[in-house]
């Protein structure tokens, strides 16, 4: 064959499928019809295949069915047989199929929401302040902000030493060009710990103290009508053999009565949380054992980038560091004063929270004043909120150059040393 005559011929295929498709768009506009996805799978043009419809069968009184069972193998013609289930007299666990869930022991019709550490409400801390009956007090606790400004309580050579673990955690510790949030995060704040650790010697109740990884908590109460939990892990723990001391006095506690919660209608306040009706109703566990040494919580770390598969926006960041925070005091405080009867707390329950993403921190203090939740009325527990604290401005490995100028050096810029003293007087916060 010529090459011209197969030129010929293809170019004739080619405007016989293009009239082809064209005759077929007329008819689908004529009659009303679907546009159709010509070489398109149908994955790309979001349509889901029909689900096959059960044959029905059909039992007739008095007629039985001509199977081929009697024969032991098929017979075109004859219907299927049919046997009943075959029930093993030995445990596989690979067969197992479980009850209906009504029939299971923990199932109760009343529901239990629940929170985790990849809840993420809508209200956020609005949300978490309802759930836990807490006010919300900006800023950190004047004795804690005086022990941050006391020059007793600094680091020798403490800024050089901050901004060298900043370095350490963005640019050496590192075998790629840009490490990413989840490793320079969670080596600044080991970093950070460590470096508040060198102040042992000066004040010797740092030692008193143990970490604690991955540690698993759960806490139950009753707000309103409705059941809450809190179930989940953590990522870091800071344990403490003595408690923290309470940061409001009791005539500060007694005016919380007077603090009206904000609502936040139509939405509900269980929004976001699981439901779940397979559960337990007094689940209070710190994640140690009664004989541990190290009881009471000091304070716990967040990283905002911890989980890959479940990222937070900084709202219901702060709100997942409030719920901890709180179950972790209302676990301790169930086990030193039982679930019953729910009351104000005659020496309240002080737990702290440090939440960060290596470059911002959060700093919260909560007070937890009563275990009586149930209503709106009466002691309200208390928190003390310090949010987007920089500890510095931009951590670059090269240069930020615009139009010829460099508007960011490389290195470290806009160092904010008192970022560290808050962290450091959390830390120090019981030791001093």
């Amino acid at each position: 064959m010529f090459p011209e005559t197969a030129q010929c011929l293809k170019a004739a295929s080619s405007l016989f499928s293009q009239t082809v498709y064209l005759k077929e768009l007329r008819r689908l506009s004529a009659h009303g019809g679907a546009r159709r996805h010509f070489g398109v799978s149908r994955c790309l043009t979001a349509k889901v295949p029909p689900a096959p419809k059960p044959r029905q069968k059909v039992e007739i009184p008095g007629l039985e069915m001509v199977t081929y069972g009697e024969r032991m193998h098929y017979v075109p013609g004859l219907s299927k047989p049919s046997y009943p289930g075959w029930e093993r007299d030995y445990k596989d666990p690979r067969y197992y199929r479980s009850p209906p869930v009504q029939d299971m022991p923990l199932y109760k019709e009343k529901p239990c929401y629940v929170f985790s550490q990849r809840t993420s409400m809508l209200e956020g801390v609005r949300q978490a302040l309802w759930l836990t009956k807490t006010k919300l007090i900006s800023g950190l606790p004047p004795q804690l902000v005086s022990l941050a400004e006391d020059p007793a309580n600094q680091i020798p050579d403490q800024d050089e030493r901050v901004q060298n673990a900043i370095k350490h955690a963005r640019f050496w510790d590192t075998t790629v060009e840009r490490p990413g949030k989840e490793k320079y995060s969670n080596t600044l704040l080991i970093n950070l710990m460590h470096l508040c650790a060198t102040l042992q010697s000066v004040h010797p109740a740092i030692g008193r103290r143990i970490l604690a990884e991955k540690y698993i908590l759960a806490a139950t109460w009753k707000r309103g009508e409705d059941l809450f939990q809190i179930r989940g892990q953590n990522r870091l723990l800071h344990n403490c053999m003595d408690p923290l001391p309470e940061v409001s006095g009791k005539q500060e506690v007694a005016d919380t009565a007077d603090h009206a919660l904000e609502t936040f209608y139509p939405v509900s306040p269980t929004i976001d949380l699981q439901k779940i009706h397979m559960y337990e109703e007094e689940v209070n566990c710190s994640g140690f054992r009664d004989d541990y040494p190290y009881p009471h919580a000091h304070t716990l770390y967040f990283l905002e980038a911890a989980d890959a598969r479940c990222k937070l926006r900084i709202e219901q960041f702060r709100a997942n560091m409030l719920m901890f925070t709180f179950g972790n005091a209302l676990a301790r405080a169930h086990k030193l004063y039982g679930t019953q009867p729910q009351c104000v707390l005659d020496r309240p329950i002080t737990v702290q929270a440090v939440g960060t993403n290596g470059r911002m921190f959060q700093f919260m203090v909560f007070q937890l004043n009563t275990t009586d939740l149930s209503g709106d009325s009466g002691v309200k527990n208390q928190v003390w909120l310090d949010e987007d604290v920089e500890l510095y401005e931009f951590a670059k490995v090269q240069p930020l150059i615009k139009k010829k100028q460099v508007k960011v050096p490389a290195g470290l810029a806009g160092y904010k040393p008192e970022a560290f003293s808050k962290f450091l007087a959390l830390y120090l916060h019981g030791a001093v």
